[in-house]
């Protein structure tokens, strides 16, 4: 067998199913676990091995299936399996993308998310001296799983449950469905497969006996039962999501970042989060997400798209939007919102206030009830805010409106108009007093509340 360090690799993942189970006009394979397609998943594991090519699989809801792939690959190959005559049927499909391809083809599922890359990884490592590599799982329940049935270190051949015999069903090393194999020997035992099985379907478990037949040495790395967790129903993805979390949270942990109540906290499969961040119960983070180290979420925030800089402090009940960039030692506080904004080192917008497509300058500090009125119905209009502001609690910022450095506006102001620098603008009717009027008003109305009940 050839050095495989040396060899290219191509992803092949089968993601044709329909997923009656999951009761769903959307195909299983988009359903999301942490933020991210089922899909997603399997093809960012594989993408741990650079492969040279990936084929996507694709059946039911096939054009969503596609468009969904190459929004994270722009460059992966999506294939139509149109009937469903099984695995290796379905394997078979992405021979002619990978026609002149030569090199080991890894074949994954679009509804098993968890494969870790190191696992891929040992089976590109155990391909150097085996035709075939499989992996497997020791199964608490082994139930209706294929079985891997060894010879030594050699695995004779896979039996799915329906076809096992008595012996066979004793067997608790069970198949994951996961292949490795060179390329033109993998279409070449395809070719081979037939459908004299109980399901009359192409099993691509077959492969491995045929290999076996030519006197070719077959393999089977080892895996926890974990990573081979498949989505069939919407239990399964409340499963696949608790699994994603417990092992994030651990992974956070180890990391440096205090979890405060750990099983409250919700990751997407893309947070970042720095050593020495302190999150509080009941956080919850939407995908791209970047938490530098020092910062403190408190408690009951939602973030999604954001960045939050060194030492800044966010929440408790805090919304950070897709565009929000906090810099160092910025505080965002209670019932806030900022959406695409970009808030300056030392700034301060604690209560109360939306933020959205604005910039605010160092050390300003924006008053509880501040709203920048930044979209007329049709299009979105920029605040700039300068450096050391003040905005009075209460104020409307009209966008477009540019606040200068050092200036101040008074509480209750509606900001239609540019304030210069170190000015302060007072945009208010001017208060006036009517003596013993609020008296005489309510008298009157409650006489005619008292009539009204006489009639």
């Amino acid at each position: 067998m050839s050095d495989s360090n040396f060899t290219a690799t191509a992803l092949v993942i089968l993601a044709a199913g329909q997923g009656t189970r999951m009761k769903s006009d959307l195909p299983k394979v988009l359903h999301k676990v942490a933020g991210a397609p089922l899909l997603h998943h399997a093809m960012m594991s594989g993408a741990s091995l650079a492969p040279e090519r990936t084929v996507i699989v694709a059946g039911h809801g096939a054009e969503e299936v596609q468009d969904s792939a190459r929004e994270l690959d722009p460059e992966a190959t999506a294939v139509v399996q149109e009937d469903r005559l099984g695995t290796a049927h379905a394997t078979d499909q992405a021979r002619g993308a990978l026609e002149g391809f030569e090199g080991n083809v890894i074949v994954l599922y679009g509804d098993t998310p968890f494969i870790k890359p190191e696992t891929l990884e040992r089976m590109i490592a155990a391909r150097g001296t085996n035709a075939v590599v499989v992996l497997g799982f020791e199964a608490a329940d082994p139930g209706r799983y294929g079985r891997l049935a060894m010879s030594g270190e050699m695995l004779e051949k896979i039996v799915e449950f329906k076809d096992a015999k008595d012996e066979e069903k004793a067997i608790t090393f069970c198949n994951s469905g996961v292949i490795c194999a060179d390329s033109k020997l993998l279409f070449e035992l395809i070719s081979e497969v037939g459908n004299d099985n109980a399901s009359e379907e192409y099993y691509l478990t077959d492969v491995v006996g045929l290999a076996r037949a030519r006197g070719l040495p077959v393999a089977a790395v080892r895996c926890d039962e974990e990573e081979t967790l498949g989505v069939n129903s919407r239990a399964d993805l409340a499963a696949a999501e608790a699994t994603f979390q417990a092992r994030r949270r651990a992974e956070a942990l180890a990391e440096g970042v205090t979890l405060q109540a750990p099983d409250t906290v919700w990751f997407s499969h893309d947070t970042v989060i720095g050593r020495d961040a302190v999150i509080e119960p009941n956080v919850y983070f939407g995908p791209e997400v970047t938490i530098e180290t020092g910062a403190h979420i408190r408690a009951f925030s939602h973030l999604e798209g954001c960045h939050v800089s060194r030492g800044a402090i966010v929440g408790p009940y805090a919304r950070l939007r897709p565009g929000a960039e906090l810099a160092e030692d910025v505080h965002v506080g209670n019932f806030v919102e900022i959406k695409n904004a970009q808030v300056a080192e030392g700034a301060k917008v604690n209560h109360l206030t939306y933020i959205g497509d604005a910039t605010i300058g160092e050390h300003s500090n924006i008053g509880a009830g501040t709203i920048t009125c930044n979209y007329d119905g049709v299009f979105k209009h920029h605040t700039e805010i300068g450096a050391r502001v003040f905005i009075g609690s209460d104020t409307m910022l009209i966008a477009p409106v540019k606040i200068g450095d050092d200036a101040m506006t008074a509480t209750g102001s509606v900001i239609s108009s540019d304030v210069p620098a170190g000015a302060l603008a007072v945009a208010r009717a001017r208060q006036e007093n009517k003596p013993g009027f609020a008296i005489r008003f309510m008298e009157r109305l409650r006489a005619l509340k008292q009539k009204k009940s006489k009639e």
